[in-house]
Formats: C-alpha cells, sequence, structure tokens
C-alpha cells in the first residue's frame, strides 16, 4: 500500500520508517528543505517517560492565573479573540481534576514506556548516533511546595511500572555533582535511572536518511494546502511544490503536521483540540567539563529541562499559548538564561546562548491524537505537545499496526479504536 505521511519532524519520520519497515510504500511531505526543522530542531532533548505529569491538573488554574500577567512565567496564557484558543483552554480546565490527571499521566507513562523500548531497539538497528546519553532524568525542585505535589504523580507512574524513585537532596548532589551550587536548596529530587537524552534533530535527520535508503521518498519545499475528498474517503493531498500546484494520492494518508495539523484537519470537518504552546529553548558551549552535567535533569518549579548534548548544553522549556506566532519573547529567552546559571554558573557559556522557539502541538489533556479518522484512509498521528520525541517511536510503531489492521501492543486509547 502507497501511505504518504504529512510531515518530516520526528513523529512524521519515525512513522515513515515504521510503515515501510512493514512493507509499505511511503512518501514524506514537508515544507522546510529538510526533516526536522520545525518543532524537532531544538527541543529540550529529554526521552522523559518520567515527564508524565499533564499540565491539565489540579494545581494548574490558580498557578495560571497568578502568571497571567508575568512575561516570563513558566505557563503564559495569552488571551486572543480566536475560538479555537478558548474552546482548548475550557477543555483544558474540564481535564484539571485529579481523576482525570491520574487517567493522563496513565496514558502517558504506557505510551512513554513502550516508546522508549521501541527507540532503543530502533538506535540499534539502524545504527543511529544522535548525542544520545542513557543516564537518566533527574527531577530537582527548590520550593518545597512543588516537591510535595510531585510526589502522588511520582507514585501513580510507579504503579504503571516507570521507576520514578524520590530521593533527598544528598542523593541528588551524589548522582548529578553538577547540582551542587544549589545543594542547600533542593528541597527534593526525584530519579529515572531508564529514560535517556538526545538530539531529535540530530535522530530525525539521521533516521530519514536510513529511510531513504530503504526506499521511502521525501518530497521537500512542498506546502500541504488542502485535501481531496469524496464522502469518508480521501482521494488526494493538495500541494504546492516549486511554484506548482499538484495532487499527490495514495492509497492512505497520516496527518504528522504538529500544530499545523488542526488547521489543516477543519478543512475537511475534522476538528481536533490542538492549540499551539510555543516553547524556548537555548543552545550553549560547555565553559567547565568539570562543572557541567551528564544526568538529564528538569527543573520542574521553572518548567525547564537540561540536556547534556556532547559539547553543548541544551536548556528548554516554558509555554506560551498565543496563537501561531514564532517570534521570540527575549524577556522569556533571558529568564532560562538567568535561571540555569543560577543552577550551573561554571557549566555554560550563558553569555553564548542561541536562541530557539518552536510551537508544540498541545491538547488539553496532553494525550496525542493517534489511530483512524472517521475517514477510511486517514489516519492522525499528532498532538504530542511536550512530548513529541518522548513519544514519537512508540507512536509510530502503534500507527503502523493500527494501519494494517493489527491491535498495538501497549495499553493506550488509541483514535478510532
Amino acid at each position: 500500500m502507497h501511505v504518504v505521511v504529512l510531515g518530516a519532524g520526528v513523529v512524521g519520520v519515525t512513522t515513515a520508517w515504521y510503515l515501510q519497515a512493514q512493507g509499505h510504500q511511503v512518501t514524506v511531505v514537508d515544507r522546510q528543505s529538510l526533516s526536522g526543522l520545525e518543532t524537532s530542531y531544538a527541543n529540550g532533548g529529554q526521552i522523559s517517560v518520567s515527564h508524565a505529569e499533564p499540565w491539565a491538573n489540579p494545581s494548574a488554574p490558580l498557578k495560571v492565573l497568578k502568571w497571567l500577567f508575568q512575561q516570563d512565567a513558566p505557563l503564559l496564557f495569552r488571551p486572543r479573540l480566536d475560538p479555537y484558543q478558548w474552546r482548548w483552554a475550557l477543555s483544558f480546565l474540564a481535564q484539571c481534576t485529579s481523576a482525570k490527571a491520574a487517567h493522563n499521566i496513565r496514558q502517558m507513562v504506557n505510551l512513554g514506556t513502550y516508546s522508549r523500548s521501541r527507540l532503543q531497539a530502533l538506535r540499534q538497528e539502524a545504527n543511529l548516533d544522535y548525542d544520545h546519553l542513557e543516564k537518566g532524568i533527574l527531577h530537582f525542585y527548590t520550593n518545597p511546595a512543588e516537591f510535595d505535589a510531585a510526589l502522588e504523580p511520582a507514585r501513580i507512574m510507579r504503579d504503571q511500572g516507570c521507576d520514578r524513585q524520590v530521593i533527598d537532596a544528598e542523593r541528588a548532589v551524589q548522582l548529578e555533582p553538577a547540582l551542587t551550587p544549589i545543594r542547600r536548596r533542593i528541597a527534593g529530587a526525584t530519579f529515572t535511572a531508564d529514560d535517556e537524552s538526545g538530539d531529535a534533530r540530530m535522530f530525525t535527520q539521521a533516521l530519514a536518511h536510513r529511510c531513504e535508503q530503504a526506499g521511502v521518498t521525501f518530497l521537500y519545499g512542498t506546502d500541504v494546502l488542502d485535501f481531496d475528498r469524496a464522502g469518508d474517503r480521501i482521494l488526494g493531498v493538495q500541494v504546492l511544490r516549486a511554484g506548482k500546484h499538484q495532487t499527490l494520492r495514495a492509497d492512505s494518508y497520516v496527518l504528522s503536521l504538529g500544530s499545523f495539523s488542526a488547521i489543516l484537519a477543519r478543512r475537511i470537518g475534522l476538528f481536533l483540540n490542538i492549540y499551539p504552546a510555543k516553547g524556548y529553548s537555548i543552545t550553549v558551549p560547555v565553559k567547565n567539563q568539570d562543572a557541567a552535567f551528564n544526568v538529564s535533569l528538569t527543573d520542574d518549579e521553572y518548567k525547564l529541562v537540561y540536556s547534556r548534548l556532547g559539547d553543548r548544553i541544551r536548556v528548554a522549556g516554558t509555554a506560551e499559548l498565543n496563537g501561531y506566532s514564532r517570534d521570540l519573547n527575549y524577556t522569556r529567552c533571558r529568564a532560562i538564561v538567568r535561571r540555569a546559571a543560577e543552577v550551573m554558573p561554571e557549566a555554560g557559556q550563558w553569555d553564548q546562548a542561541e536562541f530557539w522557539t518552536g510551537l508544540r502541538p498541545t491538547t488539553p489533556s496532553n494525550v496525542p491524537y493517534i489511530g483512524k479518522s472517521h475517514f477510511t484512509n486517514l489516519y492522525l498521528n499528532t498532538g504530542h505537545g511536550t512530548l513529541g520525541w518522548t513519544h514519537s517511536c512508540g507512536s509510530a510503531a502503534a500507527l503502523a499496526d493500527i494501519v494494517d489492521g493489527r491491535r498495538p501492543d501497549v495499553d493506550f486509547t488509541f483514535s478510532g479504536l
């Protein structure tokens, strides 16, 4: 069967890989000149099953109100005259109950654990190098209330098989000596030894090369405009390539356009409750090898993640719900630099920070759309929010099974099933 995958980010490329591995002819379409140049370009770099607590939780509404007019807030909601933003926000509030948060944690842990195992197998099979480290992820807390609030989600994760262990400040510094400068301020921490880190863009581009070697066709510089459809079936995809309008035809189609999936889906009457959450990152050279970290870190109070990528340090996080603009807010950029320099002053060349921003395709629950749409030959693999890198391989492997009519081997509520 010929399958067209729309989107060449980490989710689209992994989808192409697993589909071709199961014998399908695959074409990947993307508007950029290479794979991994949008949201996958400079993300936080974590394969973080332990980062499964959704933004929508009982403490979120008051925090969002408190942060509403704070330019450097970890989560910034900027109200717009946008009905889709408000619909998303109301759905987000509906997810902020203890029961729904616990359900969503279970969904994301199950998918994350499955995805991490698929990534590890794929890394060996395709011989991929992407500055990955298998040193675990350490969540640290400098606010005692934030640490106390993390204990119940950590327990739920452990019950689902994610071994997120609660540790004290002394153990945290033993595991990662780079935290020594703030040792006295650490209220507590958790550590998940099985989690990993790595450069998502390097991974995506290396895997795209392997896909091409296996026969996958990539159509770069191609804008996806609309679908041709008849009844409940997609007949083709209208694109603009090299200044010419074309229609690409296949047997089936996979929608993996990140935040832009929702816009395209609306053209055929398909509502996906996805809204862009603009995230930021900085990348700096390592300054002092002895002061730099190797264990990937999560600063939950400030919603920041730290990953060591060879001789570079990546710090990423925060979220701004402000439409589809990708303009840099330098107040937010400087806030990341300031916090990173406070935590590990000698680790990186903080004055040489390269700033980046990207749009995370976020659902109110943080649970992605994976599976069949109500069109018989249109499949969804989108809406992964902050966990696209973490969930990419599992989502793609599961979707390939669904395309072939098999039930995926993971406990997750798939779309259309």
